[in-house]
């Protein structure tokens, strides 16, 4: 069936171009004043490219101090734990790997399934009381399991904010209908470095996207 002619494509064809083209969308479909400028609107306007939705802005909360220490982590080297695979495929290794940086999936620990089972948690809860201890100075990536974000929250309450302890940034961006939108009313009422997007939505891919605007910014400066 050939293309109705009431429908008008856009001529940007090239990946660069239809990216640039993507961008000069979402400024013009935000007007300043916006919530956010410089570089978190950088980080801000990824989040709304990779949703295809300019009304998150109004949802979108990204610290200055989350961004700033989420940039020197990144450049000197960190390990990025996130909560499932999908996130990690989400970070490229061609924006990383120049900055040192890997990332580790907690769903990819060993024997996580019998912790899980014998504690009686989701696996992503067990996963980050397994490896809270070690996310200190880290980035902390969360796009799909709520109970992953409780339990990192709770593992850090009453945690000094500038204790070793506490990860470099937390991406907590869970999607779905049972406790994500509380997980991230949680997260945004405490003084942890923190990106989040209140409410239902979120996803792996906009946790993702992120951290691949702080890459990209971390290696222009």
């Amino acid at each position: 069936m050939p293309m109705p002619s009431d429908i008008v494509l856009d001529a940007a064809s090239d990946p660069r171009e239809i990216e640039r083209r993507s961008f000069a969308l979402i400024d013009a479909e935000c007007p300043e004043p916006r919530p956010f400028s410089g570089p978190l609107w950088t980080i801000a306007r990824r989040c709304i490219h990779t949703l295809g939705d300019v009304e998150i802005v109004s949802s979108l909360r990204l610290s200055e101090a989350g961004m700033e220490r989420g940039l020197a982590a990144l450049r000197r080297g960190c390990t990025i734990f996130t909560d499932t695979r999908m996130a990690a495929a989400g970070m490229p290794q061609r924006r990383l790997g120049p900055l040192g940086v890997t990332v580790e999936a907690l769903m990819a620990l060993p024997c996580l399934e019998e912790v899980a089972v014998s504690a009686g948690v989701t696996r992503s809860r067990a996963a980050v009381e397994l490896l809270a201890p070690r996310m200190g100075g880290q980035i902390v990536v969360i796009g799909n399991a709520p109970t992953a974000l409780l339990a990192l929250l709770e593992y850090l309450d009453g945690v000094p904010e500038d204790d070793p302890a506490v990860p470099a940034l937390i991406v907590g961006m869970p999607v779905g209908f049972v406790n994500a939108a509380q997980s991230k009313e949680w997260l945004c009422r405490t003084a942890l470095p923190y990106f989040t997007l209140l409410g239902r939505k979120g996803g792996s891919a906009v946790a993702a996207a992120c951290i691949n605007a702080l890459a990209i910014l971390a290696q222009e400066e």
